[in-house]
């Protein structure tokens, strides 16, 4: 098991204060710190191997190519694909939701056909799949969430899951309820009719173990950036004889087998779907963060994150006047998202940082859902490796801070 006091150390920008205090950095949901090991990957590759990758027969090429191939052989590794043909480079989760959206569904959406997605969406796996239905004339159909406990409605799934459903996209962990849903199971409840599922993993795959055979997906989507890796790099998981069959979503170099003037041919996946020069340096450096959490272990970082996300919940329970969101009972991801009182959540989140705690404010790009509880938004804190149950508590005074104020 981590020495959980010592991981702090590992992350540079942790070693700061903010207006006097130490940084109690609670924005984890948006994106993690990066720790040295990181960084240090990504400084080396820069520094000694930087040329563009799959082009050049000179050594600092084919070193960065054995750098980013590698790299995508390592991240198959972490979600235990069955090969890295079946790992697709892109910016982030919403780039590789909207590729999946716009390659496979306008390949093979029609009228009639319904995409069904959850209630609890991030935009980022909402918004392209009404841009999908607008183009192909498929119909949007969602799964109901329970209310302020954040679960999903099974008891509707039969009702909802039908033949007529195409697609089934949902997300593995709420970034605003903590919500954990049951994704093989509903992954296996999508196979059963026939739908393809698509699960973003954005909140879960730096917090948790993720592997992609035994969930049953068709395709999942993450960025690094939420799971101690660099900003811009980001990773579609697809099954093989998906992406084979699916059309390229951008034309450029390096997608293709042969080019004339009139036609073109497509390599298979992943090259396809990476048209032009690939972020390879931040791909080494996504290499490099799975790395670190493999050595942390991923079933500690999942008992820690769940552990800090308890006993906020429950130590947040005993203020006057909170509203918690999320399941009351049960494992909960690492976050805990609150409205307090009367106070709008920004004054909140401004508040929070004259004490040196960063937390995040707003709808958290789940406005239908915050509109289906009746709220403009939410603040939360949400948790990860370096965080202890002593910042829990200086989040808890803090608040007590805000009410007094605003009493």
């Amino acid at each position: 098991m981590p020495s959980w006091k010592n991981v702090r150390a590992d992350f540079p920008a942790l070693q700061q204060q903010v207006h006097g205090r130490p940084l109690v950095y609670l924005d984890n949901a948006a994106t993690t710190q990066k720790p040295q090991a990181v960084i240090d990957a990504l400084s080396h590759f820069y520094e000694h191997d930087n040329a563009n990758v799959h082009r050049g027969l000179h050594a600092l090429s084919m070193r960065a190519t054995d750098g980013y191939e590698g790299a995508r052989a390592r991240v198959a590794k972490f979600i235990h694909a069955a090969a890295p043909e079946e790992i697709v480079f892109t910016r982030g989760t919403t780039e590789s939701l909207n590729l999946v959206a716009a390659s496979w569904g306008d390949a093979n959406l029609k009228p009639g056909d319904v995409i069904l997605l959850a209630e609890m969406e991030h935009h980022s796996n909402l918004v392209p799949w009404q841009l999908a239905a607008r183009r192909t004339g498929a119909k949007l159909r969602y799964v109901p969430v329970t209310g302020d406990e954040g679960l999903l409605d099974l008891s509707q799934l039969d009702r909802l899951l039908t033949p007529e459903v195409k697609v089934f996209a949902f997300t593995h962990i709420s970034n605003t309820l903590g919500t954990i849903n049951p994704a093989a199971e509903l992954c296996a409840r999508a196979r059963k009719v026939g739908a393809i599922s698509v699960v973003d993993a954005a909140q879960s795959i730096g917090h948790m173990p993720v592997d992609v055979q035994a969930m049953g997906c068709d395709f999942l989507a993450f960025s690094g950036h939420k799971m101690a890796g660099v900003t811009g790099i980001g990773v579609l998981y697809g099954r093989r004889a998906l992406l084979d069959a699916m059309p390229p979503w951008q034309g450029g170099g390096g997608m293709i087998a042969h080019v004339d003037f009139f036609e073109s041919r497509w390599k298979p996946s992943p090259e396809r779907f990476e048209a032009g020069t690939p972020n390879f340096a931040d791909a080494v450096a996504l290499g490099a963060a799975c790395d670190y959490l493999d050595g942390l272990g991923r079933e500690e970082i999942r008992r820690h994150d769940g552990g800090l996300a308890a006993a906020a919940y429950a130590k947040l329970g005993t203020l006057p006047n909170i509203r918690l969101l999320g399941p009351s009972q049960g494992e909960r991801g690492g976050l805990v998202s609150f409205a307090l009182g009367d106070v709008h959540a920004h004054d909140v989140v401004t508040f929070a940082d004259e004490d040196g705690i960063a937390l995040r404010g707003g709808h958290h790009c789940n406005q239908p859902l915050m509109k289906k509880l009746g709220l403009t938004g939410t603040a939360r804190a949400s948790f990860y490796v370096y965080n202890t149950e002593a910042e829990v508590d200086a989040l808890v005074a803090s608040l007590q801070r805000i009410q007094k104020f605003f009493r």
